[in-house]
Parts: C-alpha cells; sequence; structure tokens
C-alpha cells in the first residue's frame, strides 16, 4: 500500500508530463471502443437485414442450386416434397422460383435472372405486395441499382425474354410497377421480380421452386427432403462471418499503431524519468529499499498512469458513446455500391465485453512497458549514484 501511494504522488509530482500521457492513452482507449462499435454495428445491421429481407430462418435448396454458378440456375427447380408443401400451406415457408433471362431496356441487352415469388407473401420484408397491382402486362418489380443500371422507372414497359423448361425462347413484356429502395444488394442488382404464378406460367412448370425460404426462427425438422438440403443461417450468413474476420484483422493493424504510438510516449516517459531520479533511486536503495521493490514501484507509477488514462477516458468517451449508440451515423449512399447490406444510419453497439476487454489490454500493456525500462534499475550502484559518479 505505501508503494501505491508513493507511486500515486510521484505521478502526480510530475506535473504535465503525466497528463499528456494519460490524455494519449485515453485517446487511445476510447477509438478502440469506438472502433470495435462500428464494427459490430455494421455487422449486427447487415445480419438483420439479411434476415429480414432474404434468409428468414433459413433456406431449402435444390440441390442443383449454387447462387454462384448461374449455369446451374436452369436446372435447379422441382416441386418441393410433400413435407415442405405442408410449410408452405401453414405458411411457414415461402417458394421462390430462379431462371435466367434477358432484359431489353432501351434496345439494349441486359443478362438477369428472373425469380418469381408470391405477392401475399410475409415471411421476407419486401413490398411485393405491389405484383397485385392489375395490369395488361406482367407487373414486375426491382430494386433501385438495377432501376439505376437499367435507366428503367416506375410504370415503363420493357421485354423480357426467357427460356421455358423445354429450351424453347419465349418473351414478353413486363410493366415495372414498383421500384422498391432494399438495402440489401442480393435482391435488387442484376435481377427482377414477377408473380409467382407468371414465371410459372412462362417456364411451363406447376408448382415449382428453386429455393424456400422459411419463416424467420424456424427450428426444420427435416433438413434433407429428397432433392431439397436445408441450409442454416450460419451456412447462408458464412461470407459475412468471412468478412467480419477479415475487418477484424484489418482494424487489429490499426489498433495496434495507435496502441504503439502511446506506449512509445510512456515508455519513453519511464527512461526519461529514471534518468532524472538517479538520485532519488539512489537514496531509496541506499535507505534498505531493495532493487526489485525500487523496480517494482516505477511499474507500478506507469499502472496508474494507465489507470488515470481509463478514468479520463470514462469522463469524455461515456457522454460521446452513449450519444452515438442513440443517434446514430449518418452513412453515405455510396456505402451500398460496395455490397454492404446495412442501413443508412449506423447505431454502433459498445457491449461491456469490448470496454472491458480494451481497459484490461491497456493497462497491460502500460504496465508492461513500464517494467522494461525499470529493470535497468537492477545494475545501478547506490554509492556511485550518490557521489554522482553515475
Amino acid at each position: 500500500m505505501l508503494k501505491i501511494k508513493l507511486a500515486f504522488k510521484n505521478i502526480l509530482g510530475a506535473g504535465l508530463r503525466t497528463w499528456l500521457n494519460a490524455i494519449v492513452l485515453s485517446i487511445v482507449f476510447v477509438a478502440i471502443i469506438f472502433m470495435n462499435g462500428i464494427i459490430q454495428g455494421m455487422n449486427n445491421s447487415a445480419t438483420k437485414n439479411m434476415k429480414e429481407t432474404i434468409y428468414g430462418g433459413g433456406q431449402y435448396w435444390h440441390k442443383n442450386y449454387d447462387p454462384y454458378d448461374p449455369l446451374t440456375i436452369e436446372e435447379s427447380h422441382a416441386r418441393p416434397p410433400r413435407e415442405l408443401q405442408k410449410l408452405i400451406q401453414k405458411d411457414l415457408a415461402e417458394p421462390i422460383m430462379i431462371t435466367r433471362g434477358t432484359l431489353y431496356p432501351q434496345g439494349r441487352i441486359t443478362n438477369i435472372l428472373i425469380k418469381g415469388i408470391d405477392s401475399e407473401q410475409d415471411i421476407l420484408n419486401m413490398p411485393m405486395n405491389k405484383l397485385s397491382t392489375n395490369t395488361d402486362y406482367i407487373p414486375a418489380i426491382i430494386g433501385t441499382r438495377m432501376a439505376e443500371t437499367t435507366d428503367l422507372k416506375k410504370n415503363d414497359i420493357v421485354t423480357l425474354r426467357w427460356r421455358d423448361k423445354d429450351g424453347t425462347f419465349d418473351a414478353a413484356d413486363v410493366k415495372i410497377v414498383h421500384i422498391m429502395n432494399t438495402l440489401v444488394p442480393a435482391v435488387d442488382q442484376g435481377q427482377i421480380w414477377v408473380p409467382y404464378s407468371n414465371l410459372q406460367d412462362m417456364t411451363g412448370t406447376e408448382n415449382h421452386s428453386t429455393i424456400i425460404v422459411t419463416k424467420k426462427g424456424f427450428e426444420p425438422q427435416v433438413k434433407q427432403a429428397g432433392e431439397w438440403e436445408f441450409k442454416s443461417l450460419d451456412f447462408l450468413l458464412k461470407d459475412l462471418e468471412q468478412m467480419r474476420t477479415v475487418q477484424f484483422i484489418s482494424y487489429s493493424f490499426m489498433y495496434l499503431l495507435l496502441l504503439i504510438l502511446a506506449l512509445l510516449a510512456v515508455f519513453d516517459t519511464q527512461v526519461l524519468a529514471i534518468f532524472h531520479r538517479k538520485r532519488e533511486i539512489g537514496m531509496l536503495i541506499a535507505l534498505g529499499m531493495e532493487k526489485q521493490q525500487v523496480i517494482s514501484l516505477f511499474t507500478i507509477e506507469g499502472a496508474l498512469q494507465a489507470v488515470l488514462s481509463l478514468i479520463i477516458g470514462a469522463i469524455y468517451g461515456t457522454p460521446l458513446l452513449i450519444y452515438t449508440a442513440n443517434q446514430g451515423i449518418a452513412l453515405p449512399e455510396s456505402t451500398s455500391d460496395f455490397g454492404l447490406a446495412i442501413s443508412s444510419t449506423l447505431y454502433p453497439i459498445f457491449g461491456w465485453k469490448i470496454i472491458a476487454g480494451s481497459a484490461v489490454f491497456l493497462l497491460i500493456a502500460v504496465t508492461v512497458v513500464s517494467y522494461f525500462p525499470a529493470r535497468r534499475i537492477s545494475d545501478f550502484d547506490p554509492q556511485a549514484v550518490l557521489a554522482g559518479r553515475e
């Protein structure tokens, strides 16, 4: 306890040097928490939007379906087995038919995916009720990204070509009845949505589906049903999890750089303090204090600087983080161009694990950095120091 009191008195006696170090460390502390909160907020926003818009509680895929291989699309549909039809009838699942097509906006050729879905579905958070609009043409919905790419607007008539189950090409005019503003590029870019029944007639199939989306919170009793296999949210969100890992690694380098700069200041301060306080160190050793105790005294001083920085960081960081978490951070519209399914306003998440982990990590790092310069004290000769020969 005596060493802690003495160490506290010493760091306060250092004056401006102590406060500058503490402020720099506090900035690093708050910055690490802030960046972690942004990453967590982005991931949670993307996960939530993907679940609500396209993944639901998981999906059943036809065995031939591969979203990364468009050549498999036309061979990856079939009539769902009885087990899955029961889920559809109970409104626990929603079938989606997918086939390849070609759109001709303003005479240009655009290869797309045609997706058929029931206009009365309520599992996915998409405005598919607009497909029930009365029109002489096949009603269709596109997203804002698709509208920008094709230069199509609401109520435009455009020619759509596809191939039926026998491989015969056919074409018809479709009317853009709605342009949806969605956060999820996976339901927007390069695709057009039409009523499920219309797509069945267009392809010459009956009750065929490519994927079946289950309701949020659905727990599958059957994971393999004939040609269909259940894909859990862990599988569907695997790409997002991998991106999260890459983000963590990328930001870790930034954390490390900030921390190194702050710790360098602490290290230099400790080295300078030991140089200027040689006579004090020599006096303490001459009065009977063991060298190891003097080393621990300087180490405690460094640790107390870390504690002081945490207190300072809490004073200005707490209101800042609370305000940011409640008000959010407005993101530029161009963010969606990177394929991120995040809301226009990002709400960081500052969990206690992030805060406590950052505080403990900073405290340990500063303590370790303070210890290494203090080890030089073990080489001191107190008589030589007091005599001014060292």
